[in-house]
């Protein structure tokens, strides 16, 4: 009987390792069908999803309640699975290179405790090489046993999309890869176990890596573009929407818009693909300047801001600024690499310390990560400018009559509304003489 079977009779577990937007959803999924370990050093999280509580709202309390996944913190339990799968963050340095600790953390950590006939997985973004020369010696010096003879490895990108509830986990194409045939054909029928979209069988570990990171960059260059059209537009005196709005009715227009790009994936994976070809001597000139163009447009909102406000005649170091949104995208709590950060360390640079909204975010995570304090909607008052940062639903919600009753009683010549994600009626807005400005 192979791994497969093993695995589907419930005599063998599948382990995930890291349990954040990735992992905790494929724990999940899996546990509908098999025995599921679900690993992750964070005592505070796995407390939290053994009291039926999704602190990421991938797939909500009632499914993690009702879940069979044993969530633990201790590694020891990661002894009795057989097929491993790691989902831990690959973050970036304050250099842009980047951070593989975690990801070499989780190897030591399953290392340790990985038995023969196991089968392991990494999914967490990478550049093409990590899985083969940084993962599989740390897993063989800690397990003191050989890669292809005792165990195997395999590298399956993550590809789910926060928040989003239509392109969920199972109905998303699985790329996979393996270290030789067997443990591609063996990965492959674990995974279709949960996967109604099925696999992709990448030919090699490093091509399965480097979709990857190149799908995400692929994303990361076009919105690019439309940032820098934004930019350009504003100069121009052009209503950025209006353009991509008759742009869109050709048939192979892409669709994309300009706006802030952060969160774990799109603002990080271009790194990593940098990172690797500048080591082999190719220095990027399209992606890197892509990167550049994202990395700075916090900073062009933050003086957009302050420009309005200077042309309302405030004064702009007494300026009530309240920004709704500190997510790094709508109906989503993950603040990781959020760009918004960006627009606020503009505006303090005016010294302009703006008031920050966001039902969607931790109020504990956004103190650790950023000093931010967040507060509720219902507290805000009295402001000279409101900025509509991220699309959260209720945000978009909210009327003009709502909106207008956060700001200072003033003409609404004087009221200057920011919609970077464009929500609002552009033409509503300025019928009625409000200061709007979008990207």
């Amino acid at each position: 009987m192979n791994l497969y079977e093993k695995i589907l009779n419930r005599t063998e577990k599948i382990a995930v390792v890291g349990l954040g937007y990735v992992g905790m959803p494929i724990a999940v999924e899996f546990a509908k069908k098999v025995e599921v370990i679900g690993f992750d050093l964070n005592i505070n999280k796995i407390n939290l999803y053994k009291s039926g509580i999704d602190p990421t709202s991938e797939v909500g309390n009632e499914a993690i309640k009702n879940s069979s996944v044993t969530f633990t913190a201790d590694e020891t339990k990661l002894k009795e699975a057989k097929f491993y799968i790691v989902a831990v963050p690959t973050p970036i340095n304050s250099d842009k290179t980047p951070d593989l600790s975690p990801v070499e953390g989780a190897s030591s950590i399953i290392g340790r405790n990985l038995t023969k006939g196991s089968v392991v997985v990494f999914e967490s973004t990478v550049y093409p090489g990590v899985t083969e020369d940084r993962c599989i010696p740390i897993l063989e010096k800690e397990s003191g046993l050989k890669c292809g003879v005792d165990f195997k490895v395999g590298y399956s990108p993550e590809r789910i999309n926060p928040g989003d509830k239509v392109h969920t986990l199972e109905k998303i194409t699985k790329i996979v890869s393996g270290i030789d045939h067997e443990s591609l054909e063996e990965i492959s029928k674990i995974y279709e176990i949960v996967i109604e979209a099925g696999v992709h069988k990448a030919s090699s570990i490093k091509v399965a890596e480097a979709a990857k990171v190149v799908e995400n960059s692929q994303r990361d260059i076009n919105i690019a573009f439309m940032n820098e059209l934004a930019m350009v537009f504003d100069h121009m005196d052009i209503n950025t929407k209006d353009v991509i709005e008759a742009m869109n009715t050709k048939w192979n227009a892409l669709g994309f818009h300009p706006g802030l790009v952060g969160g774990h994936c799109i603002g990080v994976d271009p790194y990593y693909f940098l990172y690797e070809a500048e080591r082999l001597g190719y220095h990027s000139q399209i992606i890197l300047s892509g990167r550049k163009i994202n990395d700075g447009m916090g900073e062009f909102v933050g003086d957009a801001i302050i420009k309005k406000l200077v042309l309302t005649n405030k004064v702009v170091k007494q300026a009530k600024v309240v920004i709704l949104g500190v997510t790094f995208k709508e109906n989503c709590p993950d603040i990781r690499n959020s760009k918004i950060v960006d627009i606020i360390k503009r505006l303090q640079e005016y010294e302009i310390d703006p008031i920050v909204v966001d039902p969607q975010a931790d109020l504990g995570d956004a103190r650790h990560e950023y000093g931010i304090e967040l507060a509720g909607l219902d507290t805000v008052n009295e402001a000279d400018c409101i900025v509509l940062a991220v699309a959260h639903n209720e945000f978009k919600d909210m009327s003009l009559y709502e909106i207008d009753n956060l700001f200072k009683d003033s003409p609404n010549k004087e009221k200057v509304i920011i919609d970077i994600r464009s929500i609002l009626d552009k033409e509503k807005l300025i019928e009625k003489d409000y200061c709007y400005w979008a990207l």
